[in-house]
């Protein structure tokens, strides 16, 4: 299993940036999938999902209105679009997928597979 998230970097407050994951070794159109983050000395959390059909999408409140995340169940590919970035939107991100779809064991942080981070850097 592979969850390869990409389009991480370094953004100006205010900027936007589209992170990708790219997945392999499952059933991608089983899977919910979404992305956590974790900030230096900060606990990890959830930042969205997006159900199998993607048909639901969730998204935890400080980001509500400015990230939009899909997936092309084609090319097995979850998107993140972050628009209006913050510098407390500075994290490493990871791609993370789960067969109960968006419910509370992904919210947990308790999802089936995790991806490799990516870094996403928003100066002030």
């Amino acid at each position: 299993v592979q969850l390869q998230a990409s389009g991480g970097g370094l953004v100006q407050t205010g900027g936007s940036l589209r992170l990708s994951c790219a997945a392999s070794g499952f059933t991608f159109i089983h899977y919910g999938i979404g992305w956590f983050r974790q900030a230096p000395g900060k606990e990890r959390e959830w930042v969205s999902c997006i159900s199998a059909s993607g048909g639901v999408t969730r998204y935890t409140d400080s980001v509500k209105g400015r990230f939009t995340v899909s997936r092309d169940n084609a090319k097995n590919t979850v998107y993140l679009q972050m628009k209006s970035l913050k510098a407390e939107d500075t994290s490493v991100y990871y791609c993370v997928a789960d067969r109960s779809g968006c419910g509370l064991k992904f919210l947990s942080g308790n999802a089936d597979y995790w991806g490799q981070g990516t870094q996403v850097t928003v100066s002030s």
